[in-house]
């Protein structure tokens, strides 16, 4: 049994502010018994001005959020998924990178994953997002292969491609894990009947925690984040929901659930070759 704990934050777009609350939902998981803390999506940062970004990002090798949060997980020795960071790079085109970590507790970095999908979209006329803009596409899926559990990993908009999901599944992934900051309006329509979904066509744990509320910003811009940060099991269930307030919400996990889930309905082994469509 794994009893893991979703962190939600109101992440503003000052990091020195964001990690002092992110270490205290972190101690307080662990004083819960959680031996694995997820925090979510831009955990240092929630910002969509390019100018904020620069001046307040950092490269991997000089992130205090990164190695604060490793220096954590090694003291509470907890695997720790640190959901994403906005971190900068050294890409021509000064783009950054929206990266997930796996901490081991001993604090090494076993797992990076780079988000895949970037979040391009027109929710409204009056709320667009141009995420390729500021941030760089990574290019290569992974499964984190521990002493608890096999963790694929995965950002937010990936959810909308089940075909990640399934290949992660089909690498040996028992947990999924989906780190978010969903929009209000898309939160509302799609989160939960997304993440259900790709629970029940993988046979895994999905573990989804996210950012909520109104987020402070410097430029006075209005930025909302859905919340309910949720954990799913490998049948499809609703485990736990985070609600709106930001904190910290346990689960506990038996991976005997993914193996029952699979030889249930083993679709993973179903695929056929086809043709088309033309």
């Amino acid at each position: 049994m794994i009893r893991a704990a979703l962190i939600q934050l109101n992440a503003s777009d000052d990091p020195v502010a964001n990690l002092a609350v992110t270490l205290g939902y972190v101690r307080e998981a662990a004083r819960r018994g959680a031996g694995f803390v997820l925090t979510p999506e831009v955990t240092n940062c929630v910002s969509s001005s390019r100018d904020r970004q620069l001046a307040v990002l950092q490269n991997e090798n000089d992130d205090q959020t990164l190695a604060a949060l490793r220096a954590e997980a090694r003291t509470l020795g907890i695997w720790l998924l640190i959901g994403s960071l906005g971190l900068k790079t050294t890409d021509p085109d000064g783009r950054f990178a929206n990266r997930s970590f796996l901490i081991s507790p001993s604090g090494e970095i076993v797992a990076r994953y780079d988000k895949i999908h970037m979040f391009d979209v027109n929710v409204s006329e009056t709320e667009v997002y141009r995420e390729s803009a500021g941030y760089r596409p990574g290019g290569k899926a992974v499964v984190a292969r521990t002493e608890i559990a096999n963790i694929g990993m995965t950002i937010c908009y990936d959810l909308r491609f089940a075909y990640l999901y399934r290949a992660l599944a089909q690498s040996g992934a028992e947990i999924l894990t989906v780190p978010s900051n969903f929009t209000q309006p898309t939160g509302r329509a799609h989160w939960e009947t997304l993440l259900r979904a790709r629970a029940i066509e993988t046979g895994c744990f999905v573990l989804a925690p996210a950012q909520t509320g109104t987020h402070p910003q410097s430029d006075g811009k209005i930025r909302k984040s859905h919340g309910h940060s949720l954990a799913i099991a490998p049948w499809g269930e609703v485990l736990a929901d985070g609600g709106v307030d930001p904190g910290v919400t346990l689960v506990d996990l038996d991976l005997t659930q993914v193996d029952s889930a699979r030889r249930r309905i083993p679709a993973l082994t179903h695929d056929r070759p086809f043709e088309g469509p033309a």
